[in-house]
């Protein structure tokens, strides 16, 4: 398998509010940058898409180090909660609705599909790839043709 770093970070100006997803793959050397600008959405669905959108550009089964400074990202996926969220049919330990599930089910499908290591680093903390994946991800939400998080506003009954 060919071993890829995916750094991701995503962004929110207001919660809810515009926000952005930054994606950077790495593969001996090369590099990949994924943006995405949305009107309307939060600061974890963002975290959670630019996961989803840089496992997505890999054409085959990879092992992957993922580098996220989403606490909620990390954390869902090294404590296994998205697992326990879906075995409780989409319920949290305290009985109320997981949130973002409809891209949790889209991550875990592609979680199926590469080896994937998922590790915490702290943001806004002058490690390159992570300041790049910001730069991608806040430019995005601030650009002028946003595209619609469907499913958040219809769930938070925007639209």
């Amino acid at each position: 398998m060919k071993k890829v770093d995916l750094y991701t970070d995503g962004a929110c100006r207001g919660n809810p509010g515009r926000g952005g997803i930054g994606a950077v793959l790495e593969y001996k050397g090369a590099i990949m940058e994924i943006s995405r600008g949305f009107r309307l959405t939060t600061n974890n669905r963002m975290e959670i898409l630019a996961v989803i959108e840089g496992l997505s550009a890999l054409k085959e089964p990879c092992e992957v180090t993922l580098y996220s400074d989403s606490k909620y990202v990390v954390d869902a996926l090294n404590k296994g909660w998205i697992e326990k969220w879906k075995s409780k049919g989409w319920r949290k330990a305290d009985g109320k609705p997981a949130l973002n599930v409809d891209l949790w089910q889209r991550l875990l499908k592609l979680l199926a599909v590469h080896k994937t290591e998922v590790l915490w680093v702290k943001g806004h903390n002058g490690h390159g790839y992570n300041e790049r994946c910001d730069y991608l991800a806040t430019s995005a939400a601030d650009g002028g043709d946003l595209e619609r998080d469907e499913e958040f506003e219809k769930n938070s009954g925007r639209i």
